[in-house]
């Protein structure tokens, strides 16, 4: 990867960026709901930004420790900008918080994803995580998914990853 990106923490400020960049990056679904400040308040210690070497947003990683569950992290939202993809910049932010979370202790990572959206299910099965396919779940364009998983309609892969 090039030395022309810099990963820092995130801080409140940066929510703007943020949430104006997430639905540009996902194709124009509405998903910037699913990122309201609290995130940049409460989980920046395991969370990261990647920037150019102008400042420029680039990629963002949102996750944490699970407080019920500490040997097990979350992966809430990861993204990168359209033009930067294939280049390694959302699996270095995953690495990233791979080496966070595990020395925290955290011994699995879970990330969520619509079915449907073959770049995300294909990215995350490249980066060693392994959708559930116990019960509950149905193939889902070709995937093993939870029908209406958050509400009616909100099909979700749940991916796990060992550390």
């Amino acid at each position: 990867m090039s030395s022309d990106f810099r990963f820092r923490r995130p801080v409140e400020t940066d929510h703007a960026r943020l949430v104006g960049q997430v639905d540009e990056w996902w194709s124009g679904r509405k998903l910037h709901q699913l990122l309201p400040r609290l995130w940049l308040q409460h989980f920046t210690g395991t969370s990261w930004v990647l920037e150019d070497s102008r400042g420029s947003l680039i990629g963002f990683l949102v996750g944490f420790i699970s407080p019920d569950h500490p040997d097990q992290a979350y992966v809430h939202m990861v993204a990168t900008s359209p033009n930067h993809r294939g280049a390694g910049l959302g699996r270095a932010l995953y690495e990233r918080f791979f080496e966070d979370v595990k020395a925290r202790g955290v011994r699995r990572v879970t990330a969520i994803t619509w079915p449907g959206n073959r770049i995300s299910v294909g990215f995350h099965r490249a980066m060693g995580f392994t959708p559930f396919d116990g019960p509950g779940t149905q193939r889902l364009y070709g995937t093993p998914a939870y029908p209406d998983y958050d509400a009616e309609g909100d099909d979700r892969v749940v991916f796990s990853r060992e550390l």
